[in-house]
């Protein structure tokens, strides 16, 4: 039997993976373009057809609401700040409460923060990560303004049973789709399922510019309300005839010439660059799934995962070894793994002392905040079962990893599964 790396032995792989490369001549010519061209912004903040932007950011958003089926896009300069602007432009301020995932990057709950409202975290599916119409439905109350949904590592949320709740209480549905280009539910893509969605076009992604964000939506309004606080729409509400004024004090969220001219390219590439990543990811579960105590990526019917990450769960109760020593062996292995993807939000200082904005707590401490919400361990107990004992995630599954690099990654696993007893 070969000995493991981690108990001193030689490891299977002693050369990094390829890195996710998408970027090519394409889009230096497309950015060069602009550079000769002399005009890097072509935004100003007044009422005027400079409003919207340069001609690059407005074919940018033309490309990219024919390509996802929606009347409107609305370009950033990042996905943050998308995500602020849309609680921004679902109306939520001090007093509200918005239903966010725990398990997610920060600005997916910040975004309630940065508008004042307080975030409400409901729990996530075992199998896709994301947060449920049952989950949520747990965490609803009077105070409740808006959902922030996140299509974790790639799977989209169950959208439909979601959005049924909002349209009974009269709520917004945000999706953030930043991790699932590609993927669909019933045949529709991800990040148009809800009122506004997501993308990131953050370096990390399928496509990116290196940094930026585009918001969607088939709502005037809402999307009205974007391009407001993408640019400081608080001076010009009155050119434009604004009445409704709830957050338009806006910010400076305006994406370049150079980076839309580059997304233009990327999106162009969005077709053969997911792909490589569903046959990947198939690849590994067809010849990991015989691994007892691991649990693969689980695809819900009606679904096309995007797979941003390929996450599994190790089941200690089968195979009495923790899931922090399986990574720990497999990182030992040459293959990239990540212990519990991220610690539940509501356990950051931040929520644990409450305090945001100011000395004083806001908007924790808002006296008219009438509602009570939990930071407490325990309230979201699947996702802490998921960070601190059973998921692992790694970023194998992309169009510049080739066959024999797969290969390496069922062979290191299958090293790990033949040596257990050694880990116990």
């Amino acid at each position: 039997m070969t000995r493991l790396a981690i108990n001193g032995g030689e490891p299977l792989r002693t050369t990094p993976f390829p890195p996710y490369v998408s970027i090519g001549r394409e889009e230096k010519d497309a950015a060069i373009d602009v550079i000769e061209r002399g005009e890097l912004s072509g935004f100003l903040g007044t009422s005027s057809p400079r409003f919207l932007g340069g001609p690059r950011v407005r074919r940018l958003e033309h490309d990219w609401e024919k390509y996802f089926g929606v009347k409107y896009a609305v370009s950033m300069n990042s996905a943050t700040s998308a995500l602020y602007a849309a609680v921004g432009a679902s109306g939520a301020g001090p007093g509200d409460e918005v239903i966010v995932s725990p398990y997610t990057m920060t600005a997916s709950a910040s975004a309630a923060l940065v508008n004042g409202a307080i975030p409400v975290f409901a729990d996530i599916d075992e199998e896709t990560f994301c947060i449920t119409p049952e989950t949520v439905g747990r965490c609803l109350s009077p105070y409740t303004k808006a959902i922030v949904v996140v299509d974790l590592l790639g799977h989209p949320a169950d959208m439909d049973g979601i959005m049924e709740i909002a349209r009974e209480r009269n709520l917004v549905v945000i999706e953030d789709a930043a991790q699932a280009y590609g993927a669909t539910y019933q045949g529709r893509p991800a990040g148009t399922l809800a009122d506004i969605g997501v993308f990131s076009l953050n370096v990390h992604k399928t496509i990116h510019t290196g940094e930026g964000g585009v918001a969607v939506t088939n709502d005037a309004s809402l999307a009205e309300r974007l391009r407001l606080i993408r640019n400081h729409g608080e001076v010009v509400v009155r050119e434009m005839g604004v009445d409704n004024l709830v957050n338009m004090v806006g910010q400076n969220y305006r994406m370049t010439e150079i980076g839309a001219a580059i997304a233009v390219e990327q999106l162009k590439k969005l077709p053969v660059l997911h792909p490589p990543r569903v046959a990947a990811a198939n690849f590994l579960t067809q010849h990991l799934s015989s691994l007892d105590g691991l649990v693969a990526p689980r695809v819900k019917g009606g679904v096309v995962h995007g797979y941003y990450r390929y996450g599994m769960k190790v089941q200690k109760s089968i195979i009495g070894v923790s899931r922090d020593r399986i990574a720990d062996a497999l990182n030992a292995e040459g293959i990239p793994m990540v212990k519990g993807y991220t610690r539940p939000l509501y356990l950051e200082p931040l929520y644990q002392k409450r305090i945001a904005f100011g000395r004083d707590g806001f908007p924790f401490t808002y006296p008219g905040y009438k509602g009570s919400v939990s930071y407490e361990r325990g309230i979201c107990p699947v996702t802490e079962r998921m960070f601190e004992h059973e998921l692992m995630v790694t970023d194998v599954c992309h169009a510049s990893i080739g066959q024999s690099d797969l290969m390496d990654v069922v062979a290191a696993f299958r090293k790990v599964w033949d040596n257990l007893d050694s880990l116990s």
